[in-house]
């Protein structure tokens, strides 16, 4: 079955930077007589990506010049045609390392245990000017935000970004969710067995809540109405994430509770399109984890965001209001609710997936269910802030099930009285 969308950057298949598992000895051999280059915690899931194809038609870290194109323009070139890169992604290094490193020398690329999970043959080393970088990625001036916190305390020491091409080892599989965390490759051989026209993915990467899961179901249900044979990917995150998010093992088991007992969805999709299927929700909705890092970038993080997924065969992408936000330190927005959305208007290079735009949900008394505001904008819906929801949680107190399901609460409960 022909593919359901290509990689991006004008591929028929993803990228592969992996080291075939007849080599993977050799490649370790070699590697110990190589300068060793570390890389961060947070960063050893980009390099795994460029190995599997998450970051097509990337074969590494930039160079200087794709590096400079991606900050000024928001794309890379291939071939002559500009395709859609918002996120400019280079290996960070010591000022120290970097003087020991330069051009055509490959190094071994190791985990912050000293252990080899790539080589990279350099091409370019340069200054990082970090105070550009947060300027046009995060579209201000400020620097009290989660970004500017990877940036400049969580890489204090990096001062200069290194670019080339990579060959990466296996990725060891997370014994809790490994089994979620497929390749582009593996992801595409699924949708094909699945037979989907179109299958949209879901970013998240917070446990959900009945107004979270509608945006899954509105999307889904979109495509059904439109009669298409589709699917959806509930697809978090669980890459790098800030310190206060839950944990990925801990969100993964909330997920595959909804999918498992059936209740994702369930009182907030609609009777009249899935009774006369014979189907609910459930039925077409797959679970995959992508590990990558956040950035927590706002408008342009969903533009990869949208990337990512056209990699893994994704032929839409749910984009919420104030899709991958997060606010100054002092809770003030960084960006408007609508430009997460809106920058898909006005990309400046090519991009195959489409953004399937949806509001802000809640749930309606009138109603007895989940429903997005735009439609109740004389109504008051029942508004509980995640501060309280999180005290409920960590009070063992049932939480309203109009907010969050009970398995998922239950789940949450249980984490935070583990410790």
């Amino acid at each position: 079955m022909a593919a359901l969308v290509p990689p991006h950057g004008g591929l028929t298949e993803p990228v592969c930077r992996c080291v075939a598992a007849e080599a993977v000895d050799a490649t370790l051999a070699r590697a110990k007589q190589l300068p060793k280059v570390p890389v961060s915690d947070a960063d050893l899931s980009t390099v795994y990506r460029f190995g599997d194809g998450g970051l097509s038609p990337l074969d590494g870290p930039m160079d200087s010049a794709t590096y400079r194109r991606v900050l000024d323009e928001s794309v890379i070139e291939r071939d002559g045609k500009k395709y859609a890169w918002t996120i400019p992604m280079s290996l960070p290094v010591t000022a120290e390392a970097a003087g020991t490193l330069g051009p055509g020398q490959e190094v071994a690329l190791v985990n912050s245990s000293g252990k080899v999970v790539a080589t990279l043959e350099i091409a370019d080393v340069f200054p990082w000017d970090k105070m550009e970088y947060l300027a046009k990625v995060y579209l201000t001036e400020r620097t009290d935000h989660p970004g500017a916190d990877m940036v400049l305390r969580q890489d204090a020491d990096k001062t200069h970004l290194v670019g080339g091409k990579i060959q990466v080892l296996p990725q060891p599989k997370n014994p809790a969710f490994g089994k979620y965390v497929l390749s582009p490759r593996e992801v595409r051989r699924l949708l094909a067995e699945k037979g989907w026209e179109r299958v949209v993915a879901f970013q998240t990467r917070n446990p959900l809540h009945r107004a979270h899961e509608y945006a899954l179901v509105y999307g889904l249900e979109t495509l059904v109405r439109a009669g298409c044979n589709a699917g959806a990917c509930l697809n978090p995150l669980v890459g790098e994430t800030k310190g206060d998010d839950v944990h990925a093992d801990v969100r993964m088991h909330t997920y595959e509770a909804l999918i498992e007992n059936r209740s994702l969805g369930e009182g907030d999709s609609d009777p009249d399109l899935w009774g006369p299927r014979g189907e609910s929700v459930p039925d077409r909705v797959i679970l995959l984890g992508l590990d990558i890092k956040m950035f927590y970038g706002g408008p342009k993080e969903a533009v990869m965001h949208a990337i990512y997924r056209q990699n893994f065969g994704f032929t839409d992408i749910i984009i919420g209001r104030k899709h991958a936000d997060a606010p100054y330190h002092d809770g003030s927005a960084i960006w408007g609710d609508f430009d997460a959305q809106n920058i898909f208007d006005n990309l400046a290079g090519d991009l195959k997936i489409k953004p399937l735009k949806v509001g802000f949900a809640a749930y309606y008394e009138s109603m007895g269910r989940v429903d997005l505001m735009e439609n109740h904008k004389d109504e008051k819906p029942v508004f509980i802030s995640g501060k309280q929801v999180r005290q409920w949680l960590v009070n063992g107190e049932p939480v309203d099930p109009r907010i969050m399901r009970e398995s998922t609460a239950r789940i949450l409960t249980e984490a935070m009285a583990a410790g």
